[in-house]
């Protein structure tokens, strides 16, 4: 079985949008915004096409329609392929957050390599510096 692409992170957080509930477009965006922190901001452009290829690729699907002062809303919602798509992505994502954290738990907090000192090779332990080697050229005679 093949391993699925990563998804781009305004597909994610449509998708995670959605898992708990159908919304509509508007509900989506807020959501989005606020799953981000703010930093992710959808127009409603954006999210439409984004909902119109998801429901093609069958992991959102419309939930129902309501009209709400004149205006129509349409909810969608997570089909089960969505929910599978968002679960493995969370598990992948899961698992590059565990891989960064032991990392960073590996070297204590404030430390560098000390000066004239480089990193290199797999084990990225401290090594010494390369530095040029300097020839006398001759000079003027």
């Amino acid at each position: 079985m093949a391993t699925p692409r990563p998804i781009q992170e305004p597909t994610f957080l449509i998708l995670t949008a959605l898992a708990r509930e159908p919304l509509h477009g508007y509900g989506v965006i807020s959501d989005v915004a606020a799953l981000s922190g703010g930093r992710l901001a959808l127009r409603p452009g954006t999210l439409y096409g984004a909902l119109d290829r998801l429901t093609d690729e069958g992991l959102v699907e419309p939930d129902r329609e309501e009209v709400v002062e004149g205006r129509l809303r349409r909810y969608y919602r997570l089909t089960g392929a969505g929910r599978s798509v968002l679960a493995a992505e969370t598990e992948r994502l899961r698992r590059n957050v565990e891989a960064a954290t032991q990392r960073l738990k590996a070297r204590p907090t404030g430390t560098l390599p000390a000066a004239g000192t480089t990193t290199h090779g797999p084990t990225g332990r401290p090594g010494p510096a390369v530095r040029p080697v300097l020839r006398p050229t001759g000079g003027p005679a």
